[in-house]
C-alpha cells in the first residue's frame, strides 16, 4: 500500500490548456512532478498519449492503492505530462459532439490526433527548454506515438508502446460493425464486462482489486461532465474508422522501420484487443531502433495499467527509462 498523503505532499500537480494546431482547438495537458524537481532534461521528461476511448486522466491518473501511474512516474523523478486530443477529456470538443452522433461523420482520426500531440510536445519542449522528450502511447495512443516518432525522430529520447494497436487479420473488438457516427456513447459499467471478459473465467473477479473499478468509473465519468447521456461518456469515432481503413485492411499508418530511438513494447498475456502476435509483428518491424525490448505482463489484459499486476508494467516502464543507452557495437 502506497501512502497517499506522502505522495500528495511530494508531487506538484497541474492542469493547463494550450493552443492546439488550429485556432479553435485547445488541448488539456496534465503535468505531475516531484516538488523538489528544479532542473528539467530530455532524459527525465515523459509525454503520454491516451487510447481510442478513454482520456489521459482516465487511463493514467486514477488514484488507486494510494497512487496513479502518473504519481508513480513523478515519484521516480520524471516530469510527466499527459495529453488529451481534441474530443477527449478536458480538451476542446468538436461542435458535432453536441449533436446526435448519427448527424456527423467520424471525428478525430489518427492524423488529427498526431497534429494535437505534436503541438503538445512542442509546447512542452519550449516550456521546459529541452530538445527532446520520452513518449509513451497506449493502445490507439501507441499509434499516435508511433506516427509521431516516425516523423520526428529528432524530438525523441525513447519510445514506449503499451498494448499497441497494430495490423490484424481478424476483426477487432472496438469495431462492432455497422455505420459510424461522429462519436460513440460509452458506459463504464458496460465496459467492465468486456474488460473482465478478456481474462479466463476463474481470474475475472480478482483481475481488478476491490474498489478499483468503482474509483476508475467515477473518474472516467468526470472526464466528460457535459455528456447528455446518463452515466456515459462520448468518445470520437475516428479511431474506429482507422481500424477499418488501416489496421484490418493491411494499411499501417506509419513505418516502424523509420523509428530510430530505443523502443519498449509492453504486451499483456490476456489482451484480446492487441494479441501477442500483433505486438510481436510490430516489434520485429522496429528494425532501426538502436535497441528494443518486448515485455509481456502475465495475467493482464489490454487495461493492464489499472489491474492488480500493474506494478510489473510500471517497473518495466521506469526501468527502461532509467537505464543508460546501450553502447553501439
Amino acid at each position: 500500500m502506497i501512502d497517499n498523503a506522502t505522495f500528495s505532499s511530494r508531487i506538484v500537480s497541474e492542469r493547463r490548456l494550450i493552443e492546439g494546431p488550429v485556432s479553435d482547438v485547445q488541448l488539456q495537458l496534465i503535468n505531475k512532478r516531484r516538488h523538489d524537481l528544479q532542473r528539467f532534461s530530455a532524459e527525465r521528461t515523459l509525454v503520454m498519449m491516451h487510447g481510442a476511448t478513454f482520456s489521459s486522466a482516465s487511463l493514467f491518473d486514477v488514484t488507486v492503492d494510494g497512487a496513479s501511474f502518473m504519481d508513480v512516474l513523478a515519484q521516480a523523478g520524471y516530469d510527466v505530462w499527459a495529453v488529451d486530443a481534441r474530443g477527449y477529456g478536458g480538451s476542446s470538443r468538436p461542435p458535432e459532439m453536441s449533436r446526435a452522433p448519427e448527424e456527423g461523420s467520424p471525428l478525430v482520426n489518427a492524423r488529427t490526433a498526431v497534429d494535437d500531440f505534436a503541438a503538445a510536445v512542442d509546447f512542452i519542449r519550449r516550456h521546459r527548454d529541452i530538445p527532446r522528450v520520452n513518449v509513451l502511447g497506449m493502445s490507439w495512443g501507441a499509434t499516435i506515438a508511433g506516427m509521431f516518432a516516425s516523423a520526428a525522430n529528432a524530438k525523441l529520447e525513447k519510445l514506449i508502446l503499451v498494448t499497441p494497436l497494430w495490423l490484424s487479420s481478424e476483426p477487432l473488438r472496438i469495431d462492432a460493425g455497422g455505420p459510424l457516427g461522429a462519436y460513440r456513447i460509452v458506459t463504464p459499467r458496460a465496459f467492465e464486462a468486456a474488460w473482465r471478459g478478456a481474462a479466463p473465467e476463474h481470474a475475472r473477479d480478482k483481475l481488478i482489486p476491490d474498489g478499483w473499478f468503482e474509483t476508475w468509473a467515477q473518474a472516467t465519468l468526470a472526464t466528460d461532465p457535459d455528456s447528455p447521456y446518463p452515466d456515459a461518456i462520448r468518445a470520437p469515432s475516428g479511431a474506429v474508422q482507422d481500424v477499418r481503413a488501416h489496421w484490418t485492411a493491411a494499411r499501417p499508418t506509419y513505418d516502424p522501420g523509420s523509428i530510430n530511438c530505443p523502443v519498449l513494447l509492453l504486451s499483456a498475456e490476456w489482451d484480446v484487443d492487441v494479441s501477442f502476435e500483433m505486438a510481436h509483428d510490430l516489434f520485429v518491424r522496429l528494425a532501426s531502433a538502436p535497441y528494443k525490448r518486448l515485455v509481456e505482463i502475465g495475467q493482464g489484459t489490454h487495461m493492464v495499467l489499472m489491474e492488480r499486476n500493474r506494478q510489473q508494467a510500471f517497473d518495466a516502464v521506469i526501468g527502461f527509462l532509467d537505464e543508460r543507452a546501450v553502447p553501439a557495437r
